[in-house]
Order: C-alpha cells, then sequence, then structure tokens
C-alpha cells in the first residue's frame, strides 16, 4: 500500500495528478484506520500502464451463460438493457414491458422472440404468473429523484411508478424482487423516501438491502453510479450477496477504440466550431477565455466546476454516464476523436 505522496513519488507524477485519478474515479483509496489514503501499488500500476497507452490485460467483452432454468420479468424495460443483461446471464424472459413507442419499436426489432408487453404499467395485470417467476427486475423512472432533475420524488407523478412496481412483486410474488434507481433516491427528502420504499416491501413479506454500484468498476466502461435494491420473499433463506468491486476499470478505447465508424448524430455548425477546440479529456475551461464566455454565458459567473460542459470523452479512462441527449450542454459527450456527439 502507498500513501498518495508517494504513489506520486513512485510513478514520476504529482499529488495533483493522482488526485485527479481518484477523483475521476480511475482508481480507489483505502482509508487507514488513521484516516489516510492508501492505494495498492498494483492498482495505481495498471492504471499507469493504462494512461501511457499500453495494453490492458483488461479487455472489454460481453459475458454470456448458458440458458438456465430461471425466469425473469423485466418492467420499465426502456430498449432492454436491464433485460437485455437478464439474458445473457441465462434467464428466460416470461414479460417485458415499457410504455414509450421508440422503446418498444427497438424492443421488437431486437428481440422479436420475447413477450413484450406494451402499455401503462397501471394496466398492467401480472396475476397469472403468480409463483412462477424468479426474478421481477424493474428501474423505475428516476427522473424525480435524480439530481438533475427537480427532485420532488413521491410529490412527481413519476416518483409514484414505484408503487407499480411493489404491486407487481405482490402480484407476482417473484423469488427475488430487484430495484434499481438513481444515486439521488438515497438522500431524498432526508431518507424518507427510500425508507418508505423499504418499508413497502418489508411489508410484502420480502426481505431488502440497498447498495450504490458504480458501473466503472464492474467492467462496464462508464461512470454510472446506481442504487440496487434487492428483496428476498421470506420464505427463502439464503442471503443477499452484492458484487465485489474489480480493482481496474474498462475504457473507451478498449470497447468501442476497434469498432468502424457509423454514421451518426453531428452538431449544428455553431456547436462543431467550439467543440472543435476541446482537447481529448478537455471541456470548456480549455477553450479560448472570450470563447468561455460566449459559450457559458451566465453560467460562466456561477460556482461548480460544471465539468460536463463543452465536455469531449477521453479514449483511455471510461466514459461518462451515457445520456439521452448527449448533445445537450449540460450532459455533452463528444467523441474522443472526431467532433460529434458519441
Amino acid at each position: 500500500m502507498l500513501t498518495i505522496g508517494e504513489t506520486a513519488t513512485h510513478l514520476g507524477v504529482s499529488v495533483d495528478t493522482v488526485r485527479r485519478w481518484e477523483k475521476k474515479g480511475l482508481v480507489q483509496s483505502q482509508r487507514t484506520p488513521q484516516g489516510h489514503r492508501v492505494f495498492r501499488r498494483d492498482d495505481i500500476e495498471l492504471l499507469y500502464q493504462k494512461l501511457q497507452g499500453k495494453a490492458s490485460p483488461h479487455g472489454f467483452r460481453i459475458l454470456t451463460a448458458e440458458p438456465t432454468e430461471f425466469t425473469a420479468i423485466d418492467l420499465f424495460a426502456g430498449a432492454g438493457g436491464t433485460a437485455l443483461g437478464l439474458a445473457h446471464a441465462g434467464f428466460e424472459h416470461l414479460a417485458v414491458n415499457d410504455n414509450d413507442t421508440w422503446a418498444l419499436e427497438t424492443l421488437r426489432r431486437n428481440r422479436p422472440d420475447w413477450n413484450i408487453i406494451g402499455g401503462d404499467i397501471r394496466d398492467l395485470d401480472l396475476r397469472k404468473y403468480r409463483g412462477a417467476v424468479d426474478v421481477l427486475e424493474g428501474g423505475f423512472p428516476c427522473q424525480a429523484f435524480s439530481y438533475a432533475g427537480r427532485k420532488r420524488g413521491f410529490a412527481d407523478t413519476r416518483g409514484t411508478l414505484f408503487h407499480e412496481f411493489a404491486r407487481a412483486v405482490d402480484e407476482v410474488r417473484p423469488r427475488i424482487a430487484v430495484g434499481e434507481n438513481v444515486r439521488g433516491l438515497i438522500n431524498h427528502d432526508g431518507g424518507k423516501t427510500i425508507a418508505t420504499m423499504l418499508s413497502r416491501l418489508s411489508k410484502l413479506g420480502y426481505r431488502v438491502e440497498y447498495k450504490l454500484l458504480k458501473a466503472q468498476y464492474f467492467d462496464v466502461p462508464q461512470k454510472r453510479e446506481r442504487l440496487f435494491m434487492v428483496a428476498v420473499r421470506g420464505d427463502l433463506d439464503f442471503p443477499i450477496v452484492f458484487p465485489q468491486e474489480n480493482n481496474y476499470t474498462i475504457s473507451l478505447r478498449d470497447a468501442i477504440g476497434d469498432r468502424p465508424l457509423a454514421p451518426g448524430a453531428s452538431y449544428a455548425p455553431w456547436k462543431y466550431e467550439v467543440m472543435e477546440q476541446v482537447p481529448e479529456g478537455g471541456y470548456w475551461r480549455d477553450l479560448p477565455e472570450p470563447l468561455q464566455r460566449s459559450y457559458m454565458k451566465a453560467s460562466y459567473y456561477l460556482g461548480g466546476g460544471k465539468t460536463g460542459l463543452a465536455r469531449r470523452l477521453h479514449w483511455d479512462e471510461p466514459s461518462l454516464t451515457l445520456t439521452c441527449n448527449p448533445a445537450q450542454k449540460q450532459t455533452e459527450r463528444c467523441h474522443p476523436d472526431e467532433t460529434r456527439p458519441l
């Protein structure tokens, strides 16, 4: 184990550089009993090699299992991210539900063999699946609890969809229920919101635990943090176990660096001229100061780092969290080489 100063000396970099790596989530520190931050030597050497462009022993790959006898239902499925993960783990989907037209079209085009049920979850009756489901999963809409939204929670109609998730659990009585949401849910309304959710599932006869998981430490090449609630039916005695974080990350280069170029979105001409001047891994502060002021407008004078603005991704780091709008000012996700949204 190395202190932050020893780490900097060992690699021949500045202490600020090591702090920046940690802040970016590229390497994790541990705390000594005295409260000092220390790093595993192997971890920081692995990161340093990767940042030097050297080959990493941890390449990106999609893990798939053989089909199993386990069954699943996926609610609020969107374009199928979590459903695809369960399928890769060998689960058979009995039903997949969403209410968005484009998401449903995507699901049906990519997985025509799935039982895809379109429509409002409030109108969905799942009682015919009672006792036949191993895992019921639902990433109930998160905008109501998000730091990026208004954080109105249960005062927002989207926030009440947790109760539809709980109703589905009650109707189906799966062995395991998994709920997924944003980090902001943990402290929303002083912790009262998540306490209400845990209490509701507990009253349905489930043991519930939750944990914040960081995707970049689970072989996913993006910095997405998500809260996972896992509920096990009370008549089952197996423990709730969350996966252990890796001591490395997967870079954007590992994931898409060798992929052929494909047509994609483009910037408006004025935006292209701005983003063309941002270096790899840079953001608005890397622009000439007059351009900073004109691009940021009133935001230029506000506090906070605003590091997502005019942001170009870095090949040798995980991507920032992928968003629905990678060309908007607040959620910029510019390709590392090309001047276009990711």
